[in-house]
């Protein structure tokens, strides 16, 4: 019989204002499929854009599975928020609590979750529920800048990544294989 702390999912935030939050939730994530284990990401804002982690989840299928939801761009300046984003977020906090339900996971990453409720898309509350009624041996790692406080005390293990010099600033453009 496996111990009680082996069963038990963390709940896991990377935050802050430095690269490497979704970086490091991957990175998590490709333990996990070497571990045996199934691993579902969920993409909060990212939409119809192709990125590497894309291309390389078909390579790990069907031990892991990427679903951008978004819409790709979340208008900041418009309030209230645009209902299409307000929409997008809440059909993939849906899909979370369904997958969370299959059991057919073993983690769920909640990729720029923290973003949608940082840009008003998500409720925190409506959150903080989903994660309290998951399995009780789900894992469940929650990215974004700005992780509201309720997340933070709630999780087992948070991360804060702090930008000390990022190449963006050099003028150097975004770079495939790294930013995306």
């Amino acid at each position: 019989m496996k111990d009680k702390a082996e069963k038990r999912g963390l709940i896991i935030v990377n935050t802050g204002n430095g690269k490497g939050k979704t970086t490091a939730a991957l990175g998590t994530a490709l333990r996990a499929c070497g571990g045996g284990m199934r691993v579902l990401a969920l993409q909060f804002i990212k939409g119809t854009w192709r990125y590497g982690e894309l291309d390389a989840a078909k390579r790990l299928a069907p031990e892991l599975e990427i679903v951008p939801m978004g819409e790709g761009f979340v208008n900041l300046t418009k309030q209230p928020p645009d209902e299409r984003d307000v929409a997008a977020a809440e059909r993939c906090l849906a899909r979370f609590e369904q997958a969370a339900a299959s059991r057919k996971y073993d983690m769920i990453i909640l990729d720029e979750i923290n973003y949608a409720m940082d840009y008003g898309l998500l409720p925190v509350k409506k959150v903080l529920e989903a994660l309290k009624r998951k399995p009780e041996s789900l894992h469940v790692i929650l990215t974004g800048r700005n992780a509201p406080r309720e997340i933070v005390d709630l999780a087992d293990t948070v991360t804060e990544m702090k930008e000390v010099k990022h190449a963006f600033r050099k003028g150097i453009k975004a770079v495939k294989g790294i930013e995306f």
